[in-house]
């Protein structure tokens, strides 16, 4: 049904591949976003959380800096043992999973200079302006659903992002404690999931600003496109809603491959939730972005 819909999105949905590890651990914690060009100028849009992420990159490192540089002072000092604990408290680096070093990498776009951003104020949702750019990697765009009145519960669509972190083109250099990529190929597996629309989200005024599907958007799909069979775009994939579906088990007994077993659990329906197209467009209109409709 998605067959050829999928190649045809695929030629201009990008993934966005994130590195970063905590301190004191060897360990390179990969992570993966999607992104998706509505034109031919280098402009894309994903999830404001993602470019949260992009936009915290430069200002974790930044610390991560300034930390390397009050380390070293302290190991000439002869005072590392008593200090080293007082320093990791003060860029918090005491703390769990508190990452202190965070790079990202924007793959098959273009030979990216410099970005621009510019984030909803209310919904998640971002543009990224590429520029200075003299090459592009991407071979086509979005065009979006003229018309959004097909947009109804149960009307299948899909979704295309990169959910699976299985790029391996980082390195964790011991020496100077950092993260960094090289120049192995670059593995990336897009990967579609479809659905139906269950829902739509409004405001108080009545305004719809999403779509509920009826399965989940994965990890890393954020910020890929929501389309139907013939490649026309609905939305984009924003997050991940889990409804409590009230069949609790506590202790109950079953049959499991002819032995007695007690369950325990809470199941969940996990739902998609995406931006609607008509919150793109406009977006994309206030910023005098020209994109495509069909």
């Amino acid at each position: 049904m998605f067959k050829t819909a999928i190649e045809k999105v695929g030629q201009f949905t990008r993934p966005i591949h994130f590195i970063s590890n905590v301190y004191g651990e060897q360990i390179v914690r990969p992570g993966a976003a999607t992104l998706f060009f509505v034109n031919a100028d280098g402009v894309a849009i994903t999830c404001k959380h993602v470019t949260s992420l992009i936009k915290q990159s430069a200002e974790i490192t930044r610390q991560y800096e300034n930390f390397q540089k009050e380390k070293a002072i302290l190991q000439k000092s002869g005072s590392y043992n008593k200090k080293i604990k007082e320093l990791k408290a003060k860029y918090g680096y005491d703390k769990p999973n508190n990452a202190c070093q965070l790079l990202y990498q924007m793959v098959d776009c273009v030979d990216l200079k410099t970005i621009d951003v510019f984030e909803h104020p209310l919904y998640d949702l971002a543009i990224l302006k590429m520029k200075d750019f003299t090459k592009t990697y991407y071979t086509s765009h979005a065009t979006f659903a003229k018309e959004s009145n097909e947009l109804q519960p149960g009307v299948f669509l899909c979704r295309l992002g990169f959910p699976f972190p299985e790029f391996t083109n980082f390195i964790f250099n011991e020496q100077t404690e950092t993260i960094g990529w090289n120049n192995e190929n670059i593995r990336m597996v897009r990967f579609p999931i479809e659905g139906m629309v269950t829902r739509h989200f409004g405001d108080r005024n009545g305004n719809i600003f999403g779509v509920e599907m009826s399965t989940p958007g994965l990890k890393g799909q954020s910020g890929g496109p929501l389309f139907n069979s013939d490649g026309l775009i609905y939305g984009m994939q924003s997050m991940t809603n889990h409804l409590h579906l009230g069949f609790d088990m506590n202790n109950q007994e079953m049959y499991s491959e002819g032995r007695k077993i007690k369950i325990t659990n809470q199941p969940l329906l996990h739902v998609g939730n995406c931006v609607h197209v008509d919150i793109i467009k406009q977006f994309l209109r206030e910023h005098n972005v020209v994109f495509f409709e069909a």
